[in-house]
């Protein structure tokens, strides 16, 4: 599977958790610095590799730099449950170092780069670069807004009106570090990956994707999402983007 590429990267500076992060608060050149030398500790990790196992200790945050990422609950049945995604700028639970053991799976949905952030490390950015630390407390809770808005989705939403407001989701958040134009995305989920998050078979996913595309909402090629529609689309799922804190700069 590609990785995600960007035609509007800033030469060799661009970094998606600077960009994220800026959504947020002013970084200056000494706080850009140090996000720059985290992200330059990334490594290549292959599609659908677990980085960290519920049960686990903890001894790092992980940090997305490429590709996609999740986290996820799994059953002893082998049923699972994907409760995030994490794309490039994201990184995993903060204060995960707090707890003893994971309570939950990361991996990677794609080919990713990936990188370990001591705990000792991170506490040191989050002591010397106040405003990372209130951006990083921000994203933090924009996180905890998110899987709100995920129990939501499975609540309450239709099938139809899942897979939507998924979409309209991933597509704003990868506009917001610079990784989506302005109608299109890599979409490398299979159609069991998006069941295992929507709370779907992937025979109703099936069937939810083609009405999308009946209805002249969305086109999929390989593993390209082309949103046709963005006004329909946003109106069918009742997408509001202000929980993301990103709308307003993003341009949707």
């Amino acid at each position: 599977m590609s990785r995600h590429r960007v035609s509007n990267i800033e030469g060799a500076s661009f970094n998606p958790l600077i960009r994220k992060l800026e959504n947020f608060v002013v970084l200056s050149e000494t706080d850009r610095d140090v996000l720059h030398r985290i992200a330059a500790s990334a490594r290549d990790v292959a599609a659908r590799t677990n980085l960290a196992r519920e049960g686990d200790a903890i001894s790092d945050i992980v940090l997305i730099t490429e590709g996609i990422g999740c986290r996820f609950k799994q059953r002893t049945n082998g049923a699972r449950q994907i409760t995030a995604y994490l794309v490039p700028g994201d990184t995993c639970d903060l204060e995960i170092t707090l707890l003893n053991r994971l309570d939950h799976t990361i991996a990677t949905l794609s080919a990713c780069k990936v990188a370990r952030i001591s705990s000792t490390a991170l506490q040191e950015i989050i002591a010397n670069h106040p405003a990372v630390a209130r951006a990083m407390r921000i994203s933090a809770l924009i996180d905890e807004s998110t899987l709100r808005e995920w129990l939501v989705n499975i609540g309450c939403r239709s099938a139809l009106e899942r897979i939507a407001h998924l979409f309209c989701e991933l597509l704003t958040r990868l506009r917001a570090v610079g990784l989506a134009t302005e109608d299109s995305c890599d979409l490398p989920m299979t159609q069991h990956e998006l069941a295992d998050t929507t709370g779907m078979t992937t025979v109703h996913v099936n069937r939810s994707l083609q009405e999308l595309r009946r209805r002249g909402l969305i086109e999929l090629r390989g593993k390209n999402l082309k949103i046709l529609d963005w006004a329909r689309l946003k109106s069918l799922a009742e997408f509001r983007p202000g929980y993301l804190r990103v709308g307003e700069h993003s341009g949707i």
